[in-house]
């Protein structure tokens, strides 16, 4: 991106993708194009847990992330992580479709805007929080902000520790994201151990309660996590479920510590949920 944003944080979609090059919208709409045609054959899987996850519901994405929950109570039933948790760890058929959703950061549009459309379709989601990031000033922090993403031109403005204990009481699940959003991949175990169990310290110290979910930045296994080391590091700090991001439902037999998570946007069609919601 070349596009400068240093006056204020980012509001809408249209803003954050502002400084997209030509070649990399064009490329955006022909993916999108593609995903219409061969979502034309396509119906959504007939049982299993799928895990969208969502970064933002911007000002200008309200419409669509309200709209998609109706399409995906449409298709199946909202469950929270817990319950999907346990689903998976007792081994017995996954009868049905499910969705448990997700969220990856920790920016402030959740209380304000996705937290407010989810009450409304009568379910919840859990928000896996940088914890290094919550309480951030716009102000005092804004080049710490600035360099979350690594284009360093997007100011984003992040929750309050009083925002996370609020979503709590909606009924909202608080997760771990680590302490700086860091690959994990690149740390050693010390390291890695110590953005686990800082970040769950944290968070618990914070929110009074346990906090048994994390997952992983980024999330592509073999790059920003390592299968044979990271989930069994997160199991021993004590959390009940690794989360990742790669694509996929959940049956029988799968592991709750190594969750798989279909990324959404919330401004996409029907069709592009009907397309990555099968297999």
């Amino acid at each position: 991106m070349t596009q400068t944003h240093t006056l204020s944080p980012i509001r809408t979609y249209r803003d954050f993708v502002a400084g997209q090059s030509a070649l990399a919208r064009a490329r955006e709409f022909a993916r999108g194009a593609a995903i219409r045609v061969l979502s034309a054959g396509r119906s959504p899987d007939k049982e299993g847990i799928r895990f969208p996850y969502y970064h933002h519901v911007f000002d200008d994405e309200r419409d669509g992330f309200a709209r998609q929950l109706k399409t995906m109570a449409s298709m199946g039933d909202f469950i929270s992580l817990d319950d999907a948790v346990a689903m998976l760890d007792g081994g017995d058929a996954i009868d049905g479709r499910y969705f448990c959703i997700t969220f990856d950061d920790g920016f402030r549009n959740w209380a304000t805007n996705a937290v407010p459309l989810l009450l409304d379709a009568g379910t919840t989601a859990a928000f896996f929080i940088v914890t290094g990031f919550i309480g951030t000033s716009l102000e005092a922090d804004r080049d710490k902000l600035l360099g979350f993403y690594d284009q360093g031109d997007l100011l984003m403005e992040f929750l309050s520790w009083d925002d996370c204990r609020a979503m709590v009481e909606a009924g909202m699940t608080i997760g771990s994201h680590t302490m700086n959003h860091v690959h994990l991949a690149d740390l050693d175990d010390d390291s890695a151990e110590a953005e686990m169990k800082g970040s769950k310290d944290a968070i618990e110290a914070e929110l009074g309660r346990p906090c048994d979910h994390f997952c992983c930045p980024f999330g592509r296994e073999g790059i920003d996590f390592l299968r044979t080391s990271h989930p069994g590091m997160a199991e021993k700090a004590g959390y009940k479920s690794f989360l990742t991001g790669r694509r996929g439902a959940m049956r029988r037999g799968a592991s709750a510590m190594m969750i798989r998570r279909d990324h959404m946007l919330a401004g996409w069609g029907d069709y592009q949920l009907k397309y990555f919601f099968s297999s």
